[in-house]
């Protein structure tokens, strides 16, 4: 948020007064059951209206040894208690929608607070606070009769995107490095088409020029999305939103917290320093008891930096590392240097609270122009029989990094498979996703050997399609797939590279011979261990629509590993009931869940499927197990299902860490500010929502337990702002504010401390 906003919206309060007939006494009279909190601050919020219920209480400090933040939600009698604040002293004030922001107050833990909210003198005024979402909701889409696309000469809509669904998808994939609806995005200087084709070439530089993070790639990237539109009907869909939002337009309100919602306990603290922080973990994930109150793990992906932040203290620090070569090697650096720094992507910590990383190469691309090849063992099947089953040639580019926090020991393993994220399960293998050949180091094999031949394993993904019998039972241990991959059905190549594009297949689209298996591929991305069964489940990217994926490697893995796949059922007009799987989670009973970037919620219960195997066990084998939700909030004009919001990952909270209880699957609102929880007995949402800084796009999240005895307080879950471009986030641009680390809470009652 910009200098001049800021000014904008402050100055829009000197205009409303608080009516005097809300007097002292008044306070007094509405601040009965208002605890005094000794590390607390507590009060009542009213306008002149009198309390202000469902309204955001924020203390901000910057006292401490990183900027410091609680914030909490009034109750139905403006009533507040801000729990658990550090000795300092804070800055209080009030954020609401149908306000705008209060006047800055000071605070300290002990003595009470009653704050004077300020009603918004415009709607437009109000509508600053807004997410981006709701902002997004005024853009108007094609409408589906208009598809397939008759290309330039016809409805200018590219002729590949065959439906309005494609079409959405094609509109959110900026979502996936920024919000889109933000006061960045919404608000420009030239809003024609011109001035939106000028503004996409400008992109600004955001990482370094060593991993390819330029502002002229970035630009590249924006440029090729809205040409793959139709370059000329992209535009002007753009153009049109942004042109009547400068006319005045603004969209409905966003409702106020209510119920649970206004239980929540938000704390946060700024670590990354001003840098893009892509994720983070705090845990074992099939053990969230594992490393109570110690510290959070982050990377700055674009920067390779290891973020740590100790949410006891408020400390930050951070190292870097280096891969010397292509033979694993690592070192720490004594002086963070981005530009010999490696490409950490995603933590994670094992049982022993051991930290991995997936690192995405050699931050030197000169290593990588060299050709230099992977490991013998990857394609030599002499060396290893992984080589054998499925040889993996081709050059040095990944590595998985290992840190002991303890002893400060750290190495690499060089995989023969790609790295995007990863996740250990119970049988103590790390997992990863990445491409379409799935990898995993054994831990204690490594902790052992400190061998990357004998630590790692992969396969592809292979169905089996040729069971004369398909499997009705859905047990694993039915499934035999043929050792020779010479008689695996192939995959189809798309002409189109990108894997989520509307133009590719999964499978190739001639008829499959029912003799053989046959082999799938397509980009694997968000995962979830399975603790019902101890398999793993992945979120298949594309091609269109994508899908989900279960692999089990069996007991004597390449030749026993088993895969099933999984797509949203497709409609009698060609559409699906969902599109563009991210993020995958699953709960305690082996249910998967589903995030779609289209804006709903799939559960895919495989239990219900009447066939497992099989020549058609290619996706679309199991519609009646799949169930679909709608996430919360505002649609495109002219969407009729799905939202302007973007799940990027999603987690099931299988352990209650939230305190919505057991096996809630949890979707990232990375365009709404917000964590979605859903309740499937009563098919119900939370929405968690981050009020400030304003712009809380977040990857995924990550759940622990501090203190099993001590209740909610014991207990969290953890989200980083994610946005690439960080100047995006409020107070980014002012460089009063960065990347933010963000706990949940939810406490018995907005009362509570």
């Amino acid at each position: 948020m910009n200098k001049q906003f800021v000014r904008a919206l402050f100055a829009s309060t000197c205009f409303v007064a608080v009516s005097s007939a809300w007097t002292s006494a008044s306070f007094a009279a509405a601040a009965t059951g208002v605890p005094t909190v000794a590390n607390g601050i507590a009060g009542v919020v009213a306008s002149a209206k009198g309390p202000e219920a469902g309204v955001w209480v924020i203390a901000e400090t910057s006292d401490l040894p990183t900027k410091f933040i609680k914030i909490v939600v009034t109750d139905d009698q403006g009533r507040y208690v801000l729990p658990e604040l550090p000795k300092a002293k804070y800055q209080v004030w009030v954020r609401g929608y149908g306000l705008v922001d209060s006047d800055h107050v000071a605070g300290e833990p002990g003595k009470n607070l009653n704050l004077k909210a300020v009603t918004a003198p415009t709607p437009k005024d109000a509508a600053q606070y807004y997410p981006a979402s709701y902002w997004m909701s005024l853009m108007k889409i094609p409408s589906e009769n208009e598809f397939p696309g008759t290309g330039p000469k016809g409805n200018g809509i590219a002729a590949n995107i065959k439906s309005q669904q494609q079409w959405i998808q094609q509109t959110k994939a900026c979502v996936r490095c920024h919000q889109q609806g933000d006061h960045t995005t919404r608000n420009l200087l030239n809003n024609t088409p011109e001035g939106w084709a000028e503004r996409i070439t400008k992109a600004r530089e955001s990482g370094d020029q060593a991993v390819g993070n330029t502002g002229p790639e970035h630009a590249a990237a924006m440029v090729n999305t809205m040409t793959q539109f139709g370059r000329t009907r992209g535009l002007a869909q753009f153009s049109d939103w942004t042109q009547r939002i400068e006319k005045g337009e603004v969209p409905v309100a966003p409702p106020r917290p209510a119920g649970i919602e206004r239980n929540i306990v938000l704390t946060s603290w700024d670590w990354g320093n001003g840098r893009y922080v892509h994720d983070l973990v705090s845990t074992d994930r099939s053990n969230p008891t594992m490393n109570p109150n110690g510290n959070i793990y982050g990377v700055t992906a674009m920067h390779g930096y290891i973020e740590v932040l100790n949410p006891t203290t408020s400390a930050q620090s951070e190292f870097a590392y280096r891969i010397e070569g292509t033979t694993g090697k690592v070192v720490v650096l004594d002086t963070p240097d981005p530009v010999k720094a490696g490409v950490p992507h995603n933590p994670m910590l094992d049982s022993n609270g051991k930290l991995w990383l997936t690192d995405r190469g050699q931050r030197d691309r000169s290593e990588m122009a060299k050709g230099a090849p992977k490991p013998a063992y990857c394609s030599d099947p002499a060396l290893s029989k992984y080589a054998k089953y499925w040889p993996s040639p081709g050059r040095a580019f990944y590595t998985t990094v290992q840190y002991d926090p303890t002893t400060k020991a750290i190495a690499g393993v060089p995989m023969c498979t790609a790295l995007h994220h990863l996740m250990q399960a119970p049988d103590k293998k790390m997992y990863f996703s990445g491409g379409d050949i799935l990898g995993w180091v054994d831990v204690p094999v490594w902790d052992a050997t400190k061998d990357p031949n004998k630590a790692q394993g992969w396969c592809p993904m292979v169905l089996d399609t040729n069971s004369k019998t398909p499997s009705k039972t859905g047990a694993l241990s039915d499934v035999v797939i043929d050792p020779d991959r010479e008689k695996w059905n192939k995959p189809a190549r798309a002409a189109n590279s990108d894997p989520e594009a509307a133009s590719a297949s999964t499978v190739d689209a001639t008829p499959l011979d029912p003799s053989k298996d046959t082999r799938i591929t397509g980009g694997t991305y968000g995962m979830d261990v399975d603790l019902s069964d101890g398999t793993m489940w992945y979120g298949k990217t594309g091609p269109w629509p994508s899908g989900i994926v279960k692999l089990s490697i069996g007991t004597n893995p390449p030749e026993t590993c088993r895969t099933e796949y999984y797509e949203p059922a497709k409609r009698a007009n060609g559409d699906y009931e969902g599109f563009n799987v991210r993020g995958m989670s699953v709960d305690s009973k082996g249910v998967a869940y589903a995030a779609f970037a289209s804006g709903r919620l799939g559960r895919l219960d495989r239990s219900k499927c009447k066939v497992m195997t099989g020549p058609t066990a290619t996706g679309q084998h199991c519609p009646e197990g799949w169930s679909y939700w709608d996430a919360p909030g505002p649609k495109y004009i002219g969407m009729k299902e799905g939202n302007t919001d973007f799940a990027y990952l999603m987690w099931v909270d299988s352990h209650d860490l939230l305190g919505l209880g057991k096996d809630i699957p949890v979707v990232t609102g990375s365009n709404s500010d917000s964590l979605l929880a859903f309740d499937p007995k009563v098919e119900k949402w939370t929405v968690l929502r981050v009020p400030y800084p304003m712009d809380f796009h977040t990857r995924g999240m990550d759940g622990r337990i501090d203190d099993p005895k001590a209740g909610w307080k014991g207990k969290g879950v953890f989200a980083t702002y994610a946005m690439q471009p960080v100047w995006h986030q409020e107070g980014g641009e002012d460089g009063t504010s960065g990347p933010t680390t963000v706990k949940f809470q939810i406490r018995p009652t907005p009362l509570d401390f």
